[in-house]
């Protein structure tokens, strides 16, 4: 960043100001608050460089400037005073949860929404895909029909398109052979050992085996809750994000498909502390007037999920902040004490 400290204070200032009460700030306004003793006129060219530099813009319809997500984002990194949470209100909210870890997380993302009075999302530990028993039955020319039933008793079924037209006894014989040997085991764990045990089978077996390995650890995966998300409905209520159809319609398409959601809070597992995500910068949700404020959360000192904070980018990010670490590491905590 190339700011000298009358900038940076400048900027500090107009970002404070714009979220605090959402309209472009004049140069008379930064002269008031920033605490400096300039001219208007040097505050006026110091704003014009900050605007050359992309940090700022100009609404057509005011003579006041507001930050764009690149000045949000030098905000953030290295302007920001960062607010002391209570943490103890934190922890006597997520501990009023039942202990079970589904309960936990659902808690959690409640808290989060509660708050911030945005949206709370948590991307929950994914389950071990673990099998009790698979079946296979021949519907057709190289049409199998895969049976997986879980140790809770659930079942689900996919749908193998194969190479090769297998008969019944071919099909009881793959089923009898990883029933035998991998039953309790996740499918992760049976695509590995599958690598090395079956070169004593013909090399079709061994296809329809990996087959079903791929198609049960999807459908199991599938099948679980991977993402909590609650308050939704708050984010109605912010002008910045309401106050268009093509905003509001972008949002809807955000929350209704996940995928983009889903994607970004996996890459934030990977690092380490919160991460800010500003405006479209991630490309994983591309919306300028929306952010994600998100940190991973751990059971027993391994990492297995992210919970996070959606709202507007003009948002408290001195109170969002601690708000989503402390609840990480009070989840983190409950889940480890389980």
């Amino acid at each position: 960043m190339h700011l000298d400290l009358r900038a940076q204070t400048l900027l500090k200032a107009l970002v404070e100001r714009y979220i605090a009460d959402g309209q472009p700030v004049g140069s008379r306004a930064l002269s008031k608050i920033s605490g400096l003793e300039l001219s208007p006129a040097t505050i006026r060219n110091i704003m014009a460089d900050l605007e050359e530099q992309g940090y700022v813009a100009s609404p057509h319809t005011s003579a006041g400037r507001v930050p764009t997500p690149r000045g949000y984002r030098i905000f953030v990194d290295t302007l920001l005073t960062v607010q002391h949470i209570d943490e103890s209100a934190v922890q006597a909210r997520l501990q009023a949860a039942s202990p079970q870890p589904q309960k936990l997380i659902a808690n959690a993302a409640q808290m989060l929404s509660s708050l911030t009075q945005f949206a709370g999302v948590v991307l929950a530990p994914r389950h071990e895909s673990v099998f009790q028993q698979i079946e296979f039955l021949r519907l057709g020319e190289k049409r199998v029909l895969l049976v997986i039933v879980a140790p809770s008793g659930d079942v689900q079924n996919r749908i193998l398109l194969t190479d090769v037209d297998y008969t019944p006894a071919q099909l009881q014989q793959s089923a009898n052979f990883i029933n035998q040997h991998y039953s309790g085991l996740s499918f992760e764990d049976v695509r590995g050992r599958l690598q090395h045990e079956l070169r004593q089978l013909r090399d079709d077996m061994g296809r329809l085996m990996q087959a079903a390995v791929e198609a049960g650890s999807q459908a199991m995966a599938e099948s679980a809750e991977d993402m909590v998300i609650a308050g939704e409905r708050n984010l109605l209520s912010v002008a910045d994000l309401s106050s268009n159809m093509s905003s509001l319609r972008a949002m809807f398409d955000l929350f209704e498909q996940k995928t983009g959601l889903m994607q970004l809070l996996d890459v934030s597992s990977k690092a380490s502390g919160v991460q800010i995500f500003i405006g479209g910068e991630s490309q994983l949700v591309p919306m300028d007037e929306m952010s994600v404020v998100t940190a991973p959360y751990e059971a027993n000192g391994k990492i297995v999920g992210t919970l996070g904070v959606i709202g507007p980018t003009r948002m408290a990010y001195e109170r969002v902040i601690p708000i989503v670490d402390i609840t990480s590491r009070l989840l983190s905590n409950a889940l480890s004490n389980h």
